[in-house]
């Protein structure tokens, strides 16, 4: 495996103290100058890793005051490449793992076209129900490519993001995707595991996110409860 570039170990420190509340929102990060002399890099190395908690709305940059952390949105980023940790924070964000990773065959009629070596390699499923400040908002089923991922079954993801430990442990970044929504009646599962009200629609979604790694996308189909919560992000 190749070694954790320098700016993503800086990148991984100080999102971890962002989400740790050592800095809060509206404080200001240490300078560029600072971080360069305290983490022994260069000044592109620290910009870069400061550009990487811009996209992911964890920073805003200001000219003439530096990088100021951000309040967590109040909507739900799970349009965003940044991912739904990223867009809520793990303070406001509970995930719950109804079905462990498991190695499977892909599914009939799976709605996006597979590459013939994803095919082959079959998929890991996964099955997560998440809540925001302890109401569970949505219910995701997801199919990776059974590559790149050694002893990922072995792994637990309860109250813990998949692209971070896909970004932390396997070094696959998010780079895009395509997405399709609709609103749907929910099955009898659907509304008990939301707590849907009768006759309340759900809102579903079909997405495919594209990654740096050749022939590895991460499918997943999403049923959101948008009665509190409005949906953002961008691509």
């Amino acid at each position: 495996m190749n070694e954790i570039p320098q700016y993503r170990k800086l990148y991984e420190l100080l999102r971890k103290h962002i989400e740790k509340g050592v800095y809060t929102e509206g404080d200001l990060l240490p300078s560029e100058n600072e971080l360069s002399a305290v983490y022994e890099m260069t000044r592109p190395t620290v910009r870069h890793a400061l550009d990487n908690l811009v996209r992911d709305g964890l920073i805003l940059k200001k000219q003439g005051k530096g990088s100021i952390v951000r309040k967590p949105p109040q909507n739900i980023g799970i349009l965003s490449i940044a991912g739904t940790a990223s867009a809520i924070g793990v303070r406001y964000l509970k995930t719950e793992i109804l079905q462990k990773p498991t190695v499977k065959t892909w599914p009939e009629n799976f709605p996006f076209k597979l590459s013939e070596l994803e095919q082959e390699s079959g998929c890991i499923y996964m099955e997560r129900l998440r809540y925001v400040e302890d109401e569970p908002v949505f219910y995701d089923v997801n199919h990776l490519p059974n590559m790149y991922l050694p002893r990922i079954t072995q792994r637990s993801f309860e109250n813990k993001s998949l692209f971070d430990i896909l970004r932390k442990n396997y070094q696959i970044e998010i780079l895009g995707g395509e997405q399709k929504l609709k609103a749907v009646k929910p099955t009898v599962q659907i509304r008990q595991l939301l707590k849907l009200k009768p006759g309340q629609p759900v809102l579903y979604m079909e997405r495919k996110l594209t990654t740096n790694k050749e022939h590895f996308s991460i499918y997943s189909t999403i049923y959101f409860n948008s009665e509190k919560h409005a949906i953002f992000g961008s691509f």
